[in-house]
């Protein structure tokens, strides 16, 4: 072993010259032999004596899943995954289309026409057209309400279009004429005998 003072090596005589210049003690650090660094080591968050012994089950998870009903359960753009909405509800929805200065229009549709499920008989090829598919667009009731600001008169379009065409679905668009794009699309009216189910039950 070597002594040491601050990394300098002391030979006899010259710790005994240090010692007479100093009333105390000069401490010694003994430098003891270090190993040479050779790498990290692998690690493993397992035993790997009962890494074998750790099996994989997804049976609770499995139990508390649920299947999706796809009788009578279709959905239609926004807010479908909601319960179905009241008139007072449609109005409030139709109010913010508005406030938001976006431009009311409504579209109906035949339930054998309202599902895009196919590419129908058009004989349009999506792959080569953007994804198009018959159905995709609705026919239109009168024309885009451009400048509306009394919700009052949507509604009062809602309930002509229904009484036209008590059969088919109706929906209300709302268009921002600045972005050129449709902001929202929510079902008003369904056909008797199509109406959404209640929440609870889409799935079981």
């Amino acid at each position: 072993q070597q002594q040491r003072i601050h990394g300098f090596r002391l030979t006899p005589n010259l710790l005994r010259l240090l010692r007479s210049f100093t009333p105390h003690p000069i401490p010694i650090i003994i430098m003891a032999a270090i190993c040479a660094f050779n790498g990290l080591k692998a690690a493993t968050v397992f035993d790997k004596a009962t890494k074998n012994t750790l099996n994989v089950s997804n049976g609770y998870t499995t139990s508390a899943m649920m299947v999706w009903t796809p009788n009578n359960n279709k959905f239609f753009e926004t807010l479908s995954f909601l319960p179905p909405l009241s008139q007072q509800e449609i109005a409030q929805q139709i109010q913010y289309i508005v406030r938001s200065g976006w431009t009311p229009a409504l579209e109906f549709a035949a339930p054998d026409a309202a599902l895009t499920v196919n590419h129908g008989t058009s004989g349009i090829v999506s792959s080569a057209t953007c994804g198009y598919y018959d159905n995709r667009y609705w026919s239109m009731w009168k024309l885009p309400m451009f400048g509306c600001t009394d919700p009052n008169q949507v509604l009062y379009e809602v309930q002509a279009c229904t009484r036209a065409f008590p059969g088919s679905y109706v929906r209300c668009a709302g268009f921002d004429n600045v972005k050129q794009v449709q902001c929202v699309s929510f079902i008003v009216h369904r056909p008797a005998g199509l109406e959404a189910i209640p929440t609870n039950q889409r799935s079981v």
